[in-house]
């Protein structure tokens, strides 16, 4: 199955550009686990919450072909905040790889909105490149969506590769 992953760092656009590919093309999508898991954990969260953020984001893609951050987002952010990243992680990413996944990463040009589950205002930049590092070792189809367009590019690229179509 095919899938369309919205990825990169906090506060670059991925849920509301999620939210409009779902519109245009009337399909339902993931809603990021990490985000539900959180606010029942009340912000305070330590590495081995995020294997249980990662086998709940899994579920959530069972049934969705648009995803608002995969296991990628878990692996980026676990090697950032505490420089090491779980094994069972690591495998079904690597597994991923046989799929047919095209990534969306958001370039953090827009501007940081405060929320209570956000935490890194300052280094979204160093961010966007461990992800665009991370696709491009991982060898996934990937295009970066910047500026003020967003939708729209989003929209090109994914009809250019024939997904949804």
């Amino acid at each position: 199955m095919l899938k369309v992953i919205i990825t990169g760092p906090e506060s670059s656009g991925k849920t509301t550009l999620c939210e409009s590919l779902s519109k245009h093309f009337k399909i339902p999508f993931a809603k990021e686990y990490a985000r539900e898991y959180l606010q029942k954990k009340n912000k305070n969260y330590i590495q081995e919450d995020l294997t249980k953020i990662a086998e709940g984001q899994l579920i959530s893609e069972r049934k969705h072909i648009l995803l608002d951050t995969d296991l990628i987002t878990i692996k980026v952010w676990s090697n950032y905040k505490y420089g090491s990243c779980n094994k069972w992680i690591l495998e079904k990413i690597e597994n991923q790889k046989s799929e047919n996944r095209l990534y969306l990463l958001c370039k953090p040009d827009i501007e940081w909105k405060k929320d209570n589950l956000r935490e890194n205002p300052k280094n979204r930049k160093d961010l966007f490149e461990l992800y665009k590092k991370e696709l491009k070792k991982l060898k996934h189809d990937f295009f970066i969506i910047e500026g003020n367009d967003r939708i729209e590019n989003a929209i090109s690229k994914i009809i250019s590769k024939n997904f949804f179509i």
